[in-house]
């Protein structure tokens, strides 16, 4: 265990520069930057800028010549404060950045003004970059010793692929355990969360192991209860674990901790059940070999009183005694706790250790169970939604990492949605994707239930808990298996091995969950922040504070002014090709970059200027999915909403981005114009403009242009033949470079799991000097399960539902632009209404952030 290492020092690491080196050729293996080495060599970039640094007269050096590199490597950790500070600081967390050369790899220290980089996943795995200044850390307590310090920066492409064989210049780098470059932390924390287990130093090596019980002194947990206080030494406890927390992770920077960890278990024996608090080392030592239902012997323990505002989960049996005036301490040290598994074949049935007592629930029973009740599920994956992040407190760098996933289990048309949380098995968690097996399923325990039943539309979902474990694999031998609602799940499963909902699976896309309350006044009741409104001056700072992943909910009052219908096929093409400028406030890394972003913003706004010329329609051929044959009934969800049948598709393998076995569920513009002109139809309009707009548009002091609709926002039709592409696009970016097999796809081959594209909405403020232009995805695909969530946007306007008419006698089906022209229609009826807008603001990372509607509240439905 790296905890039994002794105190690392303060200061630079042993692992550093290494003066002097003596040069040593290598030849590196072609592939991204790395070319190979002709007959006489090629000398080392990263050993040239060390030999310019150690000649310096300075700390720092420009290089003499800037050679691309790629980053294999980005880790993080926490600094702990030097001995000069005299006044704690908020947790820093410092980054080493793993380049490569193409001869050497070296490990550096990310200067802390360049953490934003980071932050906003611009500096990542796998690009190419480019080093513009360096300078060297000393370890003063060391002979000749320092780290290379990363001062300034340019971030470039991702690379096609790069060579993980060229060896480490410093051989103390590629040293097990890692260590950080800085300070006297021992480990890396995971690059996103700190509740994942990260690194080396968490082992999984811990058996079941024989005891011998004829010497071994046990107290039952009752009688330690009665007894604690009196006691110096205490007999061992032969205990089952019932429950397992996630990590936590308590480092600070005034903190000299080398693993600061805390888990907790929750264990019984016949007498009751109590909680186990695990410390600081042994959790890297044991909790990734710890699992529910394991019979534990614990020797050399402390006791303590509890800490008197922690909820223990309930009890797996209501007739077990709850012990909370105690809790049991596990520490390395103080004194060393000792372990022991033992196998389940050596238990005995007179030790009458509870049994595992789960709380599953069935789909159809969910509508009837209350609010905060706790239960468990199984099912098949139908959605996997992309990793988002929260921020766990205001002005802090902590955040939670959290999916959306929905769970089908054969009982209800509708499927669990759960807010998947991280549980600490990240092994999991980074690896789940849509079922398309009938034998894949998916089970996650002590979940609690989310309601309210008093809005409209009715809330309902399940969250994780503390508690809460996920199994995806291995289900065989698991203590669940026996339950009566897992095995007749198990039994409906092999029922159905053609199963639709294991052919209709979605991954990734933004998703606008949870719904919001159908009125302003319920919604400001059910939102905890300080100010309820963002002043429309003000979102472009929130915008900017977002970090990589991270989704956050705001309020804004304005006037909507242009709405214009995007359909699918345009939207995804224009995609990539429209970054979102960077803010003149925010540093780029280089002036290359500046002059990039000032190209792409002229072209941007050329874009724009064509746009609003009412004659520039085009493109609006259109790629759409087939809809599943069971929920062909409507196209969008609102109060009053009809039940409409959809004709049957009619295959068109000629239409602009249709596969040949890709159903069109409507026909498009050229091949209804003829019908629709015959039949008298009204003019079909994809673009809406106020007359406030026409006179205040030219006149703003600021227009935020953030209506992109990214490739990654759109949900995907699952293929598991690419699932290990899918799965990396939609999970966060890894700490490591993970070399692709072969050459990957485009996220744009793959099936839109959309029927329509989305619209653009230009928000103008209430002073008429900001305005904003944002994306609004209604749900309105009826094979897209998420079509619980009403059209907010509709039935704000007093305007339920879209359908496609099925008109006796008209046998042409209505075109994607009529439907959106009907939308258009709607929103124009609050032409300069103020209104109060819910948007979601997304930072998908690389500075591509999106802005979606997810919500208007007019003045009809504003209380």
């Amino acid at each position: 265990m790296s905890g039994e290492l002794g105190q690392p020092q303060a200061g630079p690491s042993h692992a550093g520069l290494e003066f002097p080196n003596p040069e040593r050729s290598r030849s590196g293996v072609p592939g991204g930057v790395i070319r190979r080495v002709g007959a006489q060599g090629r000398r080392s970039w990263i050993q040239k800028v060390l030999e310019q640094i150690t000649d310096s007269p300075l700390q720092w050096v420009t290089p003499s010549e800037v050679v691309p590199v790629a980053v294999l490597a980005v880790q993080r950790y926490l600094l702990e404060d030097e001995p000069r500070d005299t006044i704690p600081k908020p947790p820093l967390y410092c980054y080493d950045v793993t380049i490569s050369d193409g001869v050497y790899q070296e490990k550096c220290y990310l200067d802390p003004s360049l953490n934003f980089l980071v932050y906003k996943n611009i500096l990542k795995v796998g690009i190419e970059m480019k080093i513009c200044r360096v300078s060297c850390l000393y370890n003063e307590k060391r002979l000749g010793q320092g780290i290379l310090c990363i001062d300034n920066v340019h971030c470039g492409d991702t690379l096609e692929a790069i060579s993980l064989e060229t060896p480490f210049r410093n051989s103390a780098h590629k040293e097990i355990p890692e260590r950080p470059l800085r300070g006297g932390k021992s480990h890396y924390l995971a690059l996103w969360n700190n509740e994942d287990p990260y690194g080396d130093i968490w082992l999984t090596n811990k058996q079941p192991e024989e005891h011998n019980f004829n010497n071994t002194k046990i107290i039952s947990l009752s009688h330690l209860e009665m007894t604690w206080a009196n006691r110096r030494n205490f007999p061992a406890l032969l205990v089952r674990i019932l429950h397992k927390s996630k990590l936590r992770y308590y480092g600070k920077p005034d903190k000299k901790m080398i693993e600061p960890y805390q888990t907790f278990l929750e264990v019984a024996d016949s007498s009751g059940t109590v909680s186990v608090i695990m410390w600081n080392a042994l959790c890297p030592e044991w909790y990734k070999s710890l699992r529910v239902g394991l019979v534990l012997l614990l020797q050399d323990y402390s006791v303590k009183k509890s800490y008197p505002f922690r909820m223990q989960p309930l009890p797996v049996d209501p007739q077990i005694k709850l012990i909370s005036t105690m809790e049991i301490c596990l520490n390395l040290r103080d004194p060393p706790t000792n372990i022991i598994i033992i196998p389940e074949k050596q238990v005995k049935p007179e030790w009458r250790l509870p049994k595992l007592n789960h709380r599953f629930i069935t789909r159809s029973e969910l509508d009837d169970v209350p609010e905060n009740y706790i239960c468990d599920v199984i099912g098949i994956l139908i959605f996997v939604g992309r990793v988002q992040r929260s921020k766990k407190k205001e002005n802090r760098e902590d955040f939670w990492s959290y999916r959306w996933i929905h769970i089908a289990d054969g009982t209800s048309e509708q499927p669990f949605i759960v807010e998947l949380f991280s549980t600490s098995q990240p092994e999991i968690f980074e690896n789940i994707y849509p079922s398309t097996q009938s034998m894949t399923y998916f089970v996650c325990t002590q979940l609690k239930v989310v309601r309210n039943d008093h809005q409209v539309p009715k809330l309902l979902y399940l969250t994780t808990t503390n508690e809460s474990r996920v199994f995806i694999t291995g289900h065989r031998g698991q203590p669940y298996t026996n339950d009566t609602k897992v095995k007749n799940f198990i039994h409906w499963i092999k029922t159905r091995t053609d199963s639709e909902e294991v052919k209709n699976t979605v991954i990734g896309g933004y998703y606008p969950y949870p719904p919001v309350p159908e009125t302003f006044t319920k919604y400001s009741s059910s939102v905890k922040v300080e100010s309820l409104l963002t002043a429309i001056s003000e979102v472009r700072k929130e915008i900017e504070d977002l970090q990589y992943r991270e989704q956050k909910r705001i309020a804004i009052q304005g006037i909507i002014t242009v709405i214009k219908y995007i359909p699918h096929a345009s939207a995804t093409e224009n995609a990539s090709a429209s970054e979102t400028p960077r803010s003149a406030n925010q540093p780029s890394t280089s002036q290359a970059a500046r002059r990039e972003n000032q190209s792409q913003e002229r072209d941007n706004n050329n874009k724009r200027h064509q746009d609003d010329d009412p004659m520039s329609s085009q493109g609006f051929q259109t790629a759409y999915t087939s809809l599943s044959p069971t929920k062909k009934k409507r196209i969008v969800q609102g109060p009053n909403a009809k039940q409409v049948p959809v004709p049957q598709p009619e295959t068109s393998a000629q239409t602009k981005g249709y596969k040949p076995d890709m159903p069109n569920i409507f026909q498009n513009r050229e091949s209804t114009s003829a019908s629709a002109a015959g039949k008298g139809r009204r003019p079909i309009s994809d673009r809406w403009e106020s007359q406030l707009w026409k006179e205040k548009k030219f006149a703003l002091i600021d227009h935020l242009h953030y209506s992109h609709v990214y490739p990654e926002s759109i949900p995907r039709k699952f293929i598991f033949e690419q699932r290990k592409f899918l799965t990396e696009q939609f999970n966060s970016q890894p700490a490591k470079y993970i070399p692709p097999e072969g050459r990957p796809p485009n996220l744009d081959d793959f099936k839109s799991a959309r029927s329509l594209g989305h619209f653009e909405v230009t928000i103008l403020g209430l002073n008429h000097e900001i305005a904003i232009d944002v994306a609004f995805l209604p749900m309105y695909s009826p094979e897209d399960l998420r079509t619980s969530q009403i059209d907010s946007l509709l039935s704000c306007m007093n305007y339920s539902c879209v359908y496609l008419q099925d008109t006796p006698g008209n046998d042409s089906m209505a075109s994607p632009r009529a439907l959106a022209s009907d939308i258009i229609k709607a929103a124009s009826k609050l032409d300069k209404a103020h209104i109060v807008g819910i948007l979601d603001i997304c930072n998908l990372g690389n500075d591509k952030v999106e802005v979606y509607l997810h919500r208007i509240y007019s003045p009809t439905n504003a209380s």
